[in-house]
């Protein structure tokens, strides 16, 4: 089965922020390179114009593979695309640009959404922010997975988001309401819903290793996916500490999800528990039913 990574901004000095196809056919071969066999480019929250702007591009590259002969062998295929934002929630923006999201309204995913909706993926999403729940309900009804994430949502607000038709979330435990006792919030309720799919990077510097060993011993196996988050720094450089701003905040995952399942099993886990993690859960997500 084909090793999938659903949450890539870029690699090896390219990313999803720009208007070349080309640079987009190079992200794909790149992840190729290192054993990836298919990817959803993930594109950053930004005005929707620009968002826009870089979904048409990756739109483009997806048609000049459609025409070639090579993808199979030079480049990742590509699936489509993930919308990191714009509807997420400022007090959770990780490394993304706050001043770029916006409130959930009808009319702003209908402008986001005009005309490429059949390329977009998976659209991530905060549920505790006004107007979410019943935009969550629109972008399901397209046909179009919903994942929570840069959030501050309390456990029944991302159960709330569930039951709309939120099916995934994204990179658990970071961006988003630490665990509380009294109060488990959108991790919580990640990791105790069997139904709900999560997103995990495993690299070793967005969450400690006995975190990770937590995840796998208390959520549902073939609901973890392990995605690589990457940027276009990744590959290009070693980081000690990870990929960081001037702030220390992380920028991005520093390992492709191939070269995290080698370290996953180096580190104890089972090879064949892992390499599940991108290839048969990635598949079933999104409803491609691949086969062995």
């Amino acid at each position: 089965m084909e090793v999938i990574d659903i949450h890539t901004h870029g690699i090896g000095s390219f990313d999803t922020e720009t208007a070349s196809r080309k640079q987009i056919l190079k992200i794909a071969e790149l992840h190729a390179q290192n054993g990836v066999g298919m990817i959803i480019p993930t594109i950053y929250a930004a005005e929707i114009d620009v968002m826009r702007l870089h979904v048409m591009t990756v739109k483009k590259a997806m048609e000049l593979q459609a025409s070639s002969e090579k993808t199979s062998i030079s480049e990742a295929k590509i699936l489509g695309v993930h919308l990191e934002g714009p509807f997420l929630n400022p007090e959770m923006c990780g490394a993304l640009n706050k001043n770029t999201f916006i409130k959930p309204s009808e009319k702003a995913l209908g402008d986001l959404l005009e005309d490429i909706s059949d390329v977009v993926k998976i659209i991530t999403v905060a549920p505790e922010l006004d107007g979410a729940i019943p935009m969550i309900k629109q972008i399901t009804e397209k046909g179009i997975l919903v994942s929570m994430g840069h959030s501050n949502a309390t456990y029944s607000e991302a159960e709330a988001g569930f039951y709309a038709g939120a099916r995934g979330v994204t990179h658990l435990f970071n961006a988003m309401r630490p665990f509380h006792h009294r109060e488990p919030g959108l991790v919580g309720f990640a990791l105790t819903n069997k139904d709900i799919y999560v997103e995990v990077i495993a690299d070793p510097y967005h969450l400690h290793q006995k975190t990770l060993s937590l995840i796998f011993n208390v959520k549902v196996n073939d609901r973890i996916i392990i995605v690589s988050d990457s940027i276009k720094e990744t590959k290009s450089s070693h980081y000690a500490g990870g990929i960081t701003n001037v702030h220390h905040t992380l920028l991005g995952g520093s390992l492709t999800v191939t070269e995290a399942v080698k370290r996953l099993v180096k580190n104890g886990f089972s090879e064949e528990l892992v390499m599940n993690c991108v290839a048969k859960n990635p598949s079933d997500y999104l409803g491609l039913h691949l086969t062995q």
